[in-house]
């Protein structure tokens, strides 16, 4: 099962299928059911946040307690060890469990953490260690998921050490970052297999153009933003690779020739935790009216976008996703004619 950031749970699927990873069985909330096919690198998988092995599919879990003593019984009957064992992932010095949940429930996610850590970590003869204190758990502990929707729930095992989000090339942040498969999201949205040049104009930690070079590895790449500490942030996370340019600008003033970018990956600042600078202070008219300028003929622009589509372009496909709390969507934008 792959878990995803709600709303790509389709360009989750299609990437699976794309990738010959195997066969999908089914779609919900986060989540993407497939049946791997034999040798498939699972953890290449770059628009999930993360790939797990099913224990258990669970029927008939209601609203009420009686599903933790349910839950508890299904996670008892798994062959815990022998599934550690087959995932190849690592064996762990003890058990953590995260739980979610869609809907109203009158018990809580620790207690359906606590109802099956508890049955899973006995045969395994590891300790279960509880989320209930807010305490994070033991460096190489064996991570396993519930998730619940409507009447089904699925108990499932990490494959790997961590989470798919938490890529290794990330050694350097900046407040906010862009999540990781958000920005694959993005870069499988623009289909970059003809691009040859890729902007993006507020690369802050560089995570969409990096994300974009494993779609366009002959691609050159394009990253601009107003903040210093963000660029060195992005050449360290980039590991100094020739493919990467690198420069201090504002995204109101793109320091490019216009028509020159095939693509334009941009996730512009919320104002929540990076406020917008310099010509964008006042509004993202002028990024707008950049990207617009900056694009050649035929080229793609894929944008985060909150409320309106800005004025300027054709709107190809939107993708609404929910992410820190809010429901921007990704757009995918051809330049328009604008009529006086």
């Amino acid at each position: 099962m792959a878990r995803a950031v709600h709303g790509i749970e389709p360009l989750v699927a299609a990437e699976i299928r794309r990738s010959r990873l195997g066969v999908v069985r089914g779609v919900r909330h986060r989540e993407v059911w497939f049946e791997a096919a034999p040798g498939a690198d699972l953890l290449g998988l770059r628009t999930a946040d993360d790939v797990l092995l099913a224990a258990a599919v669970v029927d008939g879990i209601g609203h009420d307690r009686t599903a933790l003593r349910r839950l508890a019984r299904a996670a008892r009957d798994v062959d815990a060890a022998g599934l550690a064992g087959a995932s190849g992932g690592p064996a762990g010095c003890a058990v953590e469990v995260s739980a979610s949940f869609v809907g109203h429930r009158t018990y809580t996610r620790f207690e359906i953490e606590d109802a099956v850590g508890a049955e899973l970590a006995r045969p395994l003869r590891l300790p279960y260690h509880s989320r209930r204190d807010g305490a994070r758990p033991p460096e190489g502990a064996m991570a396993w998921r519930v998730t619940i929707e409507g009447d089904q729930a699925l108990i499932a095992l990490r494959l790997a050490e961590r989470p798919l989000h938490r890529r290794t090339y990330k050694t350097a942040s900046i407040r906010g970052t862009l999540h990781p498969p958000v920005a694959a999201a993005m870069a499988a949205l623009a289909r970059l297999g003809e691009a040859g040049t890729v902007l993006d104009p507020c690369c802050g930690a560089g995570t969409t153009l990096i994300e974009a070079r494993a779609l366009a590895p002959g691609a050159r790449l394009l990253g601009f933003d107003h903040d210093r500490a963000a660029l060195r942030a992005a050449a360290a996370n980039a590991g100094g690779r020739a493919a990467f340019r690198w420069g201090v600008a504002d995204a109101g003033r793109i320091p490019v020739v216009g028509g020159s970018m095939d693509r334009v990956l941009v996730n512009p600042p919320w104002g929540r935790q990076v406020p917008p600078r310099g010509l964008l202070a006042r509004g993202l008219g002028p990024l707008w009216r950049e990207v617009r300028r900056v694009l050649s003929g035929d080229g793609l622009a894929v944008a985060l976008v909150h409320g309106e589509v800005p004025r300027g372009f054709a709107v190809e496909e939107t993708v609404r996703v929910s992410l820190s709390g809010l429901h921007p969507a990704i757009a995918v934008l051809r330049r328009a004619n604008l009529r006086r």
